[in-house]
């Protein structure tokens, strides 16, 4: 089916065709009839089967045909897929006179995202959505168009409630389109269609295909140690122009990308703890070609869409089997090839029998000497992680000198106590410094034990209690 069969406006259509978009995908050619037609779509569909577009070309053709009145919100799980859904919707409705789309997640400022509230197309994550609707600049009831995109990572992540707090502040489900889309049609998720939808419209997409046909899956099995040099070689013989590898720990993360820099990739670090200009601004020199590989956590396994992707590495199974499925689908998007290499080391192999069942199949297994592999000399085997603090360490170095600490009373000014309410923590700390020895100065030939009070020269003239008890026991008896 062509995208002119639609009878779509002329602009949106102008659109499309600069993307190279002729026919659609099985995902759009069995949700677009219905959701053009005003009806409320509950769809289950495999990551990059062309889902953004079923319900943005909606959102677009309603608003022409309402001459501008309509507005629609998108509800994404995470900050990732929300800027993704932001540029494609601005890509296509740029001919479109006078459409707007604002974009809202945390991590920012609020100044900024307020000029933006009145846009005709609003996308946010559910947390700072609400956080807009509690100051009163954001009206639920306002939209004509509500969409739910990766409903399930939504469930999965804790916004369960929120979901149902934006239905209960809009407008009626019968006043009102609502589209769901999600991987897995959970219980959860099909409770919350049936309760604020109207009479949804259940659609399948290839269910049973968990995975992508065109994704050449590969397994090496490995030791921890020779995990890193195996990845060089692989990297060294398949040469990809633009690569993620992902890890299962952010400090695995941190490692593997700063050990490619000194190996001379051009790599960078994706993870949830990074400022989110700092991970957008990443985002976007991967996307440039200006980095080539991205490491990344399992936060940029969903939403993360990259043209010609090539390769995708898993240096550590997944812990969660879905995972997997959501990683690898970050190549082979619309319908072109890619390649998915898992390294299966001891620390996490229990976890590759949960993805072969899930995905039903045995994934291929590759030994590095029959595929002819070449060694790589590693240019980072003395990289050393930087130093990780224990929390006592990060209470001390924290503690502001001014108020936090006082002078210990000794003549070395530079010993300080941290002055804390917590009694224990105070003496655990006094206990850790260098105990002072005290020397006794005697005087030559004189014995610790025969020695006597008198016979030890006065080095200053004492006044007060002591200089009493000295003369006291001074005499000779």
């Amino acid at each position: 089916m062509q995208f002119d069969e639609l009878k779509l406006d002329e602009r949106i259509l102008k659109a499309i065709g600069e993307h190279s978009f002729s026919s659609l995908t099985k995902c759009q050619e069995s949700v677009l009839p219905h959701t053009l037609s005003g009806k409320d779509v509950m769809v289950q569909s495999k990551t990059g089967s062309g889902k953004t577009l079923c319900y943005l070309l909606t959102i677009f053709q309603k608003y022409v045909m309402a001459g501008g009145k309509e507005k629609a919100l998108v509800i994404a799980p995470t900050r990732e897929l929300a800027v993704q859904i932001e540029n494609d919707a601005k890509s296509f409705s740029k001919y479109i006179d006078g459409y707007s789309v604002g974009c809202f997640y945390g991590g920012v400022g609020y100044q900024r995202q307020n000029k933006e509230l009145d846009s005709a197309l609003v996308v946010g994550t559910p947390g700072r959505l609400l956080d807009f609707r509690k100051s009163g600049k954001l009206d639920f009831s306002a939209f004509d168009i509500i969409v739910l995109d990766e409903a399930d990572r939504m469930f999965d992540m804790g916004f369960y409630p929120d979901i149902q707090e934006v239905f209960r502040y809009s407008v009626n489900s019968k006043e009102r389109q609502t589209m769901l889309f999600s991987a897995t049609l959970s219980v959860k998720v099909q409770n919350l269609a049936w309760q604020y939808m109207n009479e949804p419209m259940e659609i399948h997409v290839e269910p049973e295909e968990i995975t992508v046909k065109n994704i050449v899956q590969e397994l090496f099995h490995v030791s921890k140690e020779e995990k890193f040099p195996l990845l060089l070689s692989l990297l060294h013989k398949t040469n990809p122009s633009s690569a993620i590898i992902f890890t299962n720990t952010k400090e695995k993360t941190v490692e593997v990308s700063d050990r490619l820099a000194l190996n001379g990739y051009k790599s960078k670090y994706l993870m949830g703890d990074m400022e989110q200009k700092k991970r957008l601004r990443t985002l976007e020199e991967l996307k440039k070609g200006e980095i080539t590989i991205l490491v990344a956590t399992d936060v940029a396994a969903r939403g993360l869409q990259i043209d010609d992707l090539e390769l995708v590495v898993n240096y550590d199974i997944p812990e969660d089997f879905e995972n997997y499925v959501h990683r690898i689908g970050r190549t082979a998007r619309a319908g072109k090839s890619g390649k998915a290499i898992t390294l299966a080391c001891e620390e996490y192999i229990y976890g590759l029998e949960a993805i072969e069942d899930y995905i039903q199949m045995k994934i291929p297994v590759l030994w590095a000497d029959e595929c002819g592999l070449e060694p790589v000399e590693d240019k980072s085997k003395d990289y050393r992680p930087p130093r990780r603090y224990s929390k006592r360490d990060d209470r001390i170095r924290k503690a502001p000198l001014s108020a936090a600490v006082r002078p210990s009373g000794r003549k070395d000014r530079e010993r300080r106590v941290p002055q804390r309410k917590d009694k224990k923590y105070r003496k655990e700390y006094k206990k850790s410094l260098p105990k002072e020895e005290k020397k006794l100065t005697l005087p030559e030939g004189k014995d610790l034990k025969k020695v006597r009070l008198s016979s030890i020269p006065v080095q200053k003239e004492e006044k007060g209690f002591f200089s009493f008890i000295r003369r006291l026991f001074s005499k000779e008896k």
